[in-house]
C-alpha cells in the first residue's frame, strides 16, 4: 500500500510506545492490529520478545509482516484470555489497544461505516457476523432503536429519529448509506456532519457490540497482565473513554471504589496519566482523525 493511501495512520505512535515501557524479552499484545503501524514500531524496539496481535477484520491480514516474533490472531480482542491460553501464554508484560475504526474501514465505501460514500448498510468489523446495520434498521422496534441512538449516539432527538425510521421503512426499506442519510436529513439537529457521525457511530456500536467487547477486554487485560505490566488504551469517543477511565480507577465500570475485608480501598492500577494524553496540534494537522483521541496509561498494581 502506498504512502499516499495508507491503510491507517497510527495515532500517538511514539507516546504509545513510551507508555508500553518495553523491555528485553517482553511479551506484548497489540489488541487492535489494523494497519500494523503500532506493531511495526513495537517489533523494531522489542529485543528477543514476542508480540501477539489481534484483529477481527479480515482486511488486516494483508498487513501482517513476516516476523517470527509476531503471532497474528484473527479474532476480536474480547477473546484475549482464551487465545493467549491457546498459545501457552498465562501472563504478558504490556497491552496496547487503539480503539475505534481504522481509516481503511472508514474510507472503504462498501463497508458502510461512513455516509461520505455510497455503500451497503453493513458496518460489521467481522464479516462473519450475521447482524448488520441494515438488519437493525429494518427489524428493530421504536424502543430498541431509541435506546441505540440515545445511549450510543447521545442524540437529543433519539425517539423522534426512531419513530421516523419505523414509519419510513414501511413505505420502502433503507438501501444504502447515502440514501439512509438523505432520508433522515429533515431530522438533523445542529451541525449536519456531527449528527450523521453520531447516528452512524451508534449503529456501528450496536452492530459490533463494541462496548460489551471493550468491557470484557479490559477485565481480561487486568487478569493477564503481570504485576507492574502496562495497559495503554486510545479511545475516540466519550462512551469508550468513560469505561476505560472508570475501570482503571476502580476496577469496575460503575466508577465506585471497591473495598477489601478491612475496609481499605482496593487498587487495581496505578494511573500514569491523571489526565488523558491528546494529540498535539501538529499531529492533528497531519491526521485529522487524531483530534478526538484520549490515551490513558496504567500499570497493574
Amino acid at each position: 500500500m502506498s504512502n499516499e493511501d495508507p491503510y491507517h495512520i497510527p495515532v500517538l505512535l511514539e507516546e504509545s510506545l513510551q507508555g508500553l515501557n518495553l523491555k528485553e524479552g517482553n511479551i506484548v499484545v497489540d489488541a487492535t492490529f489494523g494497519g500494523g503501524g503500532h506493531s511495526k514500531l513495537i517489533l523494531e524496539r522489542l529485543q528477543d520478545g514476542k508480540l501477539l496481535a489481534f484483529d477481527q477484520d479480515e482486511a488486516a491480514v494483508a498487513n501482517v509482516p513476516d516476523d517470527p516474533r509476531l503471532i497474528f490472531i484473527p479474532e476480536n480482542f474480547r477473546y484475549l484470555k482464551k487465545f493467549l491460553r491457546l498459545h501457552g501464554i498465562a501472563e504478558v508484560d504490556s497491552i496496547l489497544a487503539d480503539l475505534g475504526v481504522s481509516s481503511h474501514q472508514f474510507d472503504t465505501g462498501e463497508r458502510g461505516f461512513s455516509n461520505r460514500f455510497t455503500g451497503t448498510l453493513d458496518m460489521r468489523m467481522d464479516a462473519h457476523m450475521t447482524l448488520n446495520a441494515a438488519s437493525i434498521l429494518s427489524g428493530y422496534d421504536v424502543m430498541q432503536l431509541q435506546k441505540i441512538f440515545s445511549e450510543y449516539g447521545e442524540l437529543r432527538n433519539a425517539k423522534t429519529l426512531a419513530r421516523f425510521i419505523v414509519e419510513s421503512r414501511m413505505e420502502r426499506p433503507f438501501t444504502t448509506t447515502t440514501e439512509f442519510a438523505s432520508r433522515i436529513r429533515p431530522l438533523v439537529m445542529g451541525k449536519e456532519s456531527r449528527y450523521y457521525a453520531q447516528v452512524f457511530q451508534s449503529l456501528r456500536i450496536a452492530v459490533n457490540d463494541e462496548l460489551n467487547a471493550l468491557k470484557e477486554f479490559l477485565q481480561q487485560s487486568y487478569e493477564v497482565l503481570k504485576p507492574g505490566g502496562r495497559l495503554v488504551v486510545l479511545s475516540y469517543h466519550s462512551l469508550e473513554d468513560r469505561l476505560v477511565k472508570d475501570f482503571l480507577r476502580s476496577g469496575n465500570f460503575s466508577g465506585d471504589p471497591e473495598q477489601d475485608l478491612y475496609g481499605n480501598r482496593r487498587k487495581f492500577f496505578h494511573l500514569l496519566t491523571k489526565k488523558p494524553i491528546e494529540a498535539s496540534a501538529a499531529e492533528q494537522a497531519r491526521n485529522p482523525r487524531s483530534r478526538s483521541v484520549k490515551m490513558r496509561i496504567a500499570e497493574k498494581v
